[in-house]
């Protein structure tokens, strides 16, 4: 399993020398300031290799960007609307100057507005430490009494709207407006330059799409790009929604393994395939994340290795990003699958034996509380969690040699 991490690129507080300390073997990144459905340019792309190469005293880091996350998918290509067959295309151009700049992985999401959903970005644990938290109560205060969307009312419970009300009446201004600016952050780019009726004008794009159209959208992008994708030997994974349950009235069709199969079979081919992020997906208690990587392992090309704690066992519910090998999955068992899974797939004799994983998000502890990095990307809560995952894994491949 290749170590990997993410790095948003030169304005990321967290170095890429403070990688190297993490003893991290390749880099995860992506163009943030590339506008979506614009094409990735070989000149763009040798930049940011060049970026990750470099150590900030100009001597090379031994280190490669080795997967791509994300190359964005326009709402337009999710709306079949608009530029969308032009995105497409140039969806393709982009692929093919990666693939000639050496990267194979791509990851992607098609999440409808959001890229991410949380009420809380530094939510204070008990120890001190800092993390990100979805409140469904607070959620359904931000879209009940401050989004206002038409038919919120609908999507929540007598007991769950009473108690949205009175946790509203509680906040004072400067509440609101944090609640506002962190749901509004998981807009992909746009944290500080979305206003609400932004929101609510994308929301109302989508009144029209069920999922079962979203979906068909989603196979109709795959069918077009995949084919291209394994062409040039690159490697597609969907990234799960998150959290993954319909929210704001949008539909969500990646968000369980059902929802995963019925694409995977849609479009069956090696280079469609899934992103498993065990955080988002561990959200929801029905999801069997270790059972989900034996099962569809074959088409797992990237893993996002992180715990979540569910705060009720409803399928839609509060949650908080815990410890790597605390929370609500069994984190253990899950990399014990995907050892297993390298097994296969090099006695099969595929190049791709070893899946590349990151430790996704991680809690602001020590330095991390002053240095306010990305939310979700510290440094030592990473690091943190980087060392636990790796420990677990070297006990199980010793065991396995025994």
């Amino acid at each position: 399993m290749k170590q990997t991490w993410r790095w948003f690129g030169p304005k990321d507080l967290v170095s890429i020398d403070d990688t190297l300390q993490a003893g991290v073997e390749g880099i995860v990144s992506a163009l943030h300031h590339v506008p979506t459905g614009a094409v990735w340019t070989p000149a763009e792309i040798a930049q940011r290799q060049r970026e990750i190469a470099t150590m900030k005293d100009g001597s090379p880091s031994g280190i490669a960007w080795d997967v791509v996350e994300s190359l964005p998918v326009s709402e337009d290509i999710k709306k079949q609307q608009g530029a969308w067959r032009d995105h497409i295309a140039n969806y393709k151009t982009s692929l093919r100057h990666l693939a000639e700049a050496g990267i194979e992985v791509i990851c992607y999401n098609f999440m409808p507005v959001l890229d991410w959903t949380r009420t809380d970005l530094a939510w204070r644990r008990p120890n001190g430490a800092t993390c990100m938290r979805f409140d469904l109560t607070d959620f359904a205060a931000f879209d009940l009494h401050i989004l206002k969307r038409p038919g919120a009312e609908e999507d929540f419970d007598d007991a769950l709207r009473a108690a949205a009300a009175e946790r509203f009446a509680k906040m004072d201004d400067a509440r609101r407006d944090e609640l506002a600016k962190n749901v509004v952050f998981g807009l992909p780019g746009a944290a500080e330059s979305f206003s609400l009726e932004d929101v609510r004008q994308h929301i109302a794009e989508y009144a029209s799409i069920s999922e079962d159209r979203l979906r068909a959208h989603l196979i109709d992008f795959l069918s077009e790009v995949t084919p291209v994708a394994e062409e040039l030997g690159l490697r597609l994974c969907c990234h799960p929604d998150d959290p993954p349950v319909p929210l704001l009235g949008l539909p969500r069709i990646m968000s369980t393994e059902a929802h995963y199969a019925a694409v995977m079979v849609a479009v069956d081919r090696t280079a469609n395939g899934i992103t498993l992020c065990s955080g988002s997906l561990g959200a929801r208690p029905d999801n069997d994340l270790p059972g989900m990587m034996e099962r569809w392992g074959s088409r797992v090309h990237f893993l996002h290795l992180r715990n979540v704690k569910r705060e009720t066992t409803d399928i839609r519910g509060s949650f908080f990003e815990d410890e790597h090998l605390r929370g609500d999955t069994d984190m253990v068992a899950l990399l014990a699958a995907a050892l297993r899974e390298e097994a296969r797939r090099k006695a099969e004799g595929r190049a791709d034996w070893s899946i590349p994983f990151r430790p996704d998000h991680g809690q602001d502890i020590l330095d991390d509380l002053g240095r306010k990095a990305q939310p979700g990307y510290p440094a030592i809560g990473r690091l943190k969690g980087l060392a636990e995952l790796r420990g677990a894994i070297a006990g199980l491949q010793h065991g396995a040699a025994q």
